[in-house]
Order: C-alpha cells, then sequence, then structure tokens
C-alpha cells in the first residue's frame, strides 16, 4: 500500500465536519463512551480502496466475526481512493458516517475535534497493551484527551546507500551514518572527494525530519507549532551548508521521490529512502549498484524512526457501539493482522507480532531483506507527522525551507514565517 494514501484533504475534512461540534471540544458528541454490552445487531464497515485486491480476505475477516458473534451482521463497504476525504466530509456532514471507517490520523483529528470518534481510551482501554505503543499513540489529538482509532497496519522504509561512493570518499561503507550530523559529515566528505559530483541527499527536510532530529513540533496544548527553537534552526543551518557545498543535490528543491530515485540510480546520490521494488529494480538496471547497495535505519538523531500508520475509527454516534468496537477489534487484532501482512507488503501494529520468523528470518531474497530491516526499526517507530498539519502546511514549511537553501532569507527567519503561517492555517482550522 503506497505510503501517498495517507495524504488527504484535511481542510476539506475540517470545514464540513467541524460545524457539528465544538472545536477542540472533544469526546463522542454527547453520547456515552461506554461500549460494554452484547455484540450484537447491523453494522457498517468502511475501507478505502481494498476491495479489488482484497476481496476474499475480507469476506473472510467478516465471516469470521458474524460466526463469533451470532445476530451480528458487518455490511462492508468500498470507497475509491479518489475523493475519499471528500466521502468522509458529507457522511459526517449528514449524519450517515459508518460503524466503522478506516482512517489516518490526520483524518481522524477534524473527526474528534467534531465529536464523531469514539475515544478508545475510554471504550476500549483494556486492547491498548495488544498493540505498540507508537501505534496507538499516533491516534491521539494534541490538545485533547483520548485516542480515536485502533491502529491498524503501519509503513516504514529503510534508506539505500552506494558503498563504494562511501569507499572512495574514504568511509567505512559498512559503518553507514545513523544521525543526522553523522550524515552531515559523512556528505560534506563526499561532495569534497567528488568536487560535487555527489551528493548524499536529494530531498529538502520535512516535518518528518524536524522531528526525527529532536525538534519539538508542537507546544504540548497542540494550540500551536514549535518547530523554529534552536534545535530546528540548527538542522535546518546544516542543510544549507550541505546545499552550498553540493552535498545536497542542487535539484532537491524541485525533487520527486521518482527524480531523487534516478539520481541514486546513476551515482549522483549516494543515499536514498526506498523498498524492495526498488531492489529488483537495481537488480535489473544497474547491477553495479545492485552489487554496491546498503542497507540501514531510516536517519533519525531520536533513536526513532518514522512510520506510517492506517487506523480503524469507530463511530461516536453508532447506535452499536459494542459490535462496532468488537469488529474493529477483530480487524486490528494480531492473528489477522499478521494475515493480512503476508498479502501485502505493510507491517503489524500489534505488539509482538514483528518478532515473527517472517519479519526476523532472511531467506536470501531482496524482498525478505527490506522486509526485516523494515520491521526491526519499526519497534519503536512514532509517527512523526502531527496530526493536525495539513497539506497546506507542509507547502509553507517547504517554501520557507527553500528560501533558506537559496540565501533568501536566514534559516531563523524562514522557520519562524513557517511557524507563523502554520499557526495561521492551525486556527483557521479550528
Amino acid at each position: 500500500m503506497p505510503t501517498s494514501r495517507r495524504t488527504f484533504a484535511v481542510a476539506a475534512v475540517a470545514a464540513l465536519v467541524l460545524p457539528l461540534g465544538a472545536c477542540g471540544s472533544g469526546g463522542d458528541g454527547g453520547g456515552s463512551t461506554d461500549a460494554s454490552g452484547k455484540v450484537e445487531g447491523d453494522i457498517t464497515f468502511q475501507t478505502w480502496n481494498l476491495r479489488a485486491n482484497f476481496k476474499d480476505y475480507f469476506e473472510g475477516l467478516i465471516a469470521d466475526f458474524e460466526k463469533k458473534h451470532p445476530g451480528t451482521h458487518v455490511k462492508w463497504v468500498d470507497q475509491p481512493g479518489e475523493g475519499y476525504a471528500d466521502k468522509i466530509s458529507a457522511d459526517a456532514a449528514g449524519g450517515t458516517l459508518p460503524d466503522v471507517v478506516n482512517v489516518s490520523p490526520d483524518l481522524v483529528a477534524p473527526l474528534a475535534q467534531a465529536g464523531l470518534a469514539l475515544d478508545l481510551d475510554k471504550a476500549a482501554g483494556q486492547y491498548r497493551e495488544e498493540y505498540l505503543e507508537g501505534a496507538w499513540a499516533s491516534h491521539r489529538i494534541p490538545g485533547m484527551e483520548g485516542t480515536y482509532a485502533f491502529p491498524w497496519y503501519l509503513n516504514t522504509g529503510p534508506l539505500f546507500y552506494n558503498k563504494s561512493l562511501f569507499e572512495k570518499a574514504g568511509l567505512d561503507p559498512e559503518q553507514p551514518p545513523k544521525t543526522y550530523d553523522e550524515v552531515f559529515d559523512a556528505a560534506l566528505k563526499i561532495a569534497d572527494k567528488t568536487d560535487g559530483e555527489v551528493a548524499t541527499l536529494a530531498n529538502v527536510p520535512t516535518i518528518e525530519d524536524f522531528g526525527r532530529y529532536g525538534v519539538p513540533l508542537m507546544n504540548k496544548e497542540g494550540t500551536g507549532f514549535a518547530f523554529d527553537d534552536a534545535k530546528g534552526v540548527r538542522l535546518l543551518t546544516r542543510y544549507k551548508e550541505l546545499y552550498d557545498a553540493k552535498a545536497l543535490d542542487p535539484q532537491a528543491l524541485t525533487a520527486t521521490p521518482e527524480s531523487s530515485g534516478k539520481k541514486f540510480l546513476t551515482g549522483a546520490v549516494a543515499m536514498n529512502p526506498g523498498s524492495a521494488l526498488d531492489l529488483a529494480n537495481f537488480k535489473k538496471q544497474a547491477p553495479n549498484l545492485y552489487r554496491n547497495i546498503g542497507i540501514t535505519d531510516q536517519i533519525t538523531s531520536t533513536g526513532h524512526v518514522n512510520m506510517y500508520v492506517m487506523g480503524l475509527m469507530v463511530n461516536a454516534r453508532s447506535e452499536r457501539k459494542p459490535a462496532a468496537v468488537a469488529f474493529a477489534h477483530h480487524v486490528t487484532d494480531a492473528a489477522h493482522q499478521m494475515s493480512f501482512a503476508k498479502q501485502v507488503a505493510i507491517f503489524p501494529s500489534t505488539a509482538g507480532s514483528l518478532d515473527d520468523p517472517y519479519f526476523t528470518k532472511e531467506d536470501g531474497t531482496d524482498e525478505t531483506r527490506v522486509r526485516v530491516a523494515a520491521a526491526k526499526s519499526l519497534k519503536g517507530a512514532v509517527n512523526y507527522t502531527p496530526v493536525l498539519f495539513s497539506e497546506q502546511m507542509k507547502t509553507e514549511l517547504r517554501n520557507e525551507v527553500a528560501k533558506a537553501l537559496q540565501g533568501k532569507q536566514s534559516p531563523q527567519e524562514a522557520l519562524g514565517n513557517a511557524v507563523e503561517a502554520c499557526d495561521r492555517l492551525l486556527q483557521q482550522q479550528g
């Protein structure tokens, strides 16, 4: 499942949903968070563009649940990827939101603020220990108490690096950099040794980079952003240093994942994130790179990599809360997550699942090599992107970062402007 599926037009969701409840009030719209009682009745379960490839899996999952709980019936609806956020908006505004909804953290935020997402800390807290701590925490909303979706499947990716380029620069190819400062130091050496012909990084810093560097992204109340502090300024200052030395690819300001991948393929870039599919591509298109490929964790100065997470939200206004909570837990329990992970390149969010041999034992294939590397890093992973950080905010940050790298303003001015713009957008959301 491509990680881009987590991206939404959140502003559109907020505009339709928020009038239904006071922004920031949280809770379940005045209804009860009690999900105890008999599991019975008809509920509707909505997924996001999954029927085409996983019809048999979900039909089996539903049949198992209905057999386990006689008197229940689950109606499964699957919405196309295109316009998914708009569909949820319309359902939320019209009072037709399904009982159990496939969401991601940035989509659940306005629903929780409007009182439409059930607080699972209150309604299903007994299940919390079954999930990875970082996964459970990913559906919390800054400034609100509670957790608003069961964590479902996770994704992350390792970092590839070109061992031969490291070796030529006098760096140990078996000891790749692990922290940002180690990467920056290595990048300057590689650029110096190649007279600026080889960059180490190909992308400007994103909000996830600031998180992995250890920068506080928001204040504790969730009312404003904070990535313009001294540590944030230091990160951007170092990126500026790389940009000036051509250790950051000169085209990073306009880079896409595809263009960065091509640069890595041709040896113009020394490190690049990727997946098992990329390894197969290297083997076919760049055998020399393939022979010299290194695989390491994402760069992080906090000790925790970034993860992307999908979840299942329970409608706070569901008339069948016991059944809805029981079904959302059923879909996301360890056994069902494990069986789903073996059908598609995702990872379970349940505690202990990543210790399964499927995620720990090498079998000599490229696919397994990457899966094992990614699974190892996920155990302590964090979803760094703030749930309130919209696409517009990402654009504001990117634009200000570009100005700093080009020398049009200082890193401190750039981040100050970005925080100001993002705070303004945050106020508009709420």
